[in-house]
């Protein structure tokens, strides 16, 4: 037969002598429950309670720290997000200043070189190559035709209007990057206008973890609405 005492009531509710009996008879309780101290009042008195009250106030001393440390996470944040927004701004102000396509190249490529520390960067142009002959950026344009071959492997990308970002197939890379496929190790797909209706911009980054499906999309939806409109003018 069982020793221990059974729970007095009192109504509804515990009765005191069954709260003192209970914790007397599981003196580890709050080591179990710590996360109940948080909430007790606790005179800080001589005798036993005192280590109570000091496992008390070890528990809200560390509900401070992670407040203080998701607070710090949340500032960082914001800070990265102020920045991003100048650079943003600063790019729409070159972008708006440029009187050509060329310009507006040469514009975006800096900027996402010197501004935003793209390692990689192209914009994909759709429409006919021989139209834009006169047109000299290096690698960093490309101009095809939207049902060329070549961009069978970006079909999924192309047929939503979200940016994706992560690491891309090797034959997305290559076609993308050319000679400097490996130095990509993640990258982000920026859609120009819907469905890519003019093309899209593509970020490479040596570090796979830099772009990621997991990162917040809002800076490249903007980045992708304010190239799209400036291209629109050509």
């Amino acid at each position: 037969m069982s020793t221990q005492r059974k729970t007095d009531f009192v109504g509804e509710q515990l009765s005191e002598d069954a709260v003192h009996n209970f914790l007397e008879e599981n003196p580890d309780f709050f080591e179990r429950h710590s996360s109940l101290l948080g909430t007790l009042r606790l005179p800080h008195i001589t005798g036993g309670t005192v280590s109570l009250v000091e496992r008390q106030v070890s528990v809200l001393r560390q509900k401070d720290l992670n407040l203080e440390r998701k607070l710090k996470e949340l500032v960082d944040v914001a800070r990265a997000n102020d920045v991003l927004a100048a650079k943003l701004h600063q790019l729409t102000l070159q972008l708006m200043a440029a009187n050509s396509l060329a310009d507006t190249l040469k514009a975006l490529e800096t900027a996402l070189r010197t501004g935003f520390n793209a390692e990689q960067s192209i914009l994909v142009l759709f429409g006919d190559p021989k139209s834009f002959t006169d047109i000299h950026a290096g690698r960093f344009f490309k101009v095809v035709e939207r049902n060329d071959p070549a961009l069978k492997s970006f079909d999924t990308f192309l047929g939503n209007h979200n940016p994706r970002c992560g690491q891309v197939r090797d034959i997305q890379r290559d076609f993308l990057f050319g000679q400097y496929a490996n130095e990509v190790g993640s990258a982000a797909l920026v859609p120009l206008g819907r469905k890519s209706e003019i093309g899209f911009l593509a970020i490479g980054s040596i570090d796979a973890n830099r772009f990621h499906p997991g990162m917040s999309m809002d800076f490249l939806k903007r980045l992708g609405q304010l190239v799209a409109e400036a291209l629109r003018r050509y």
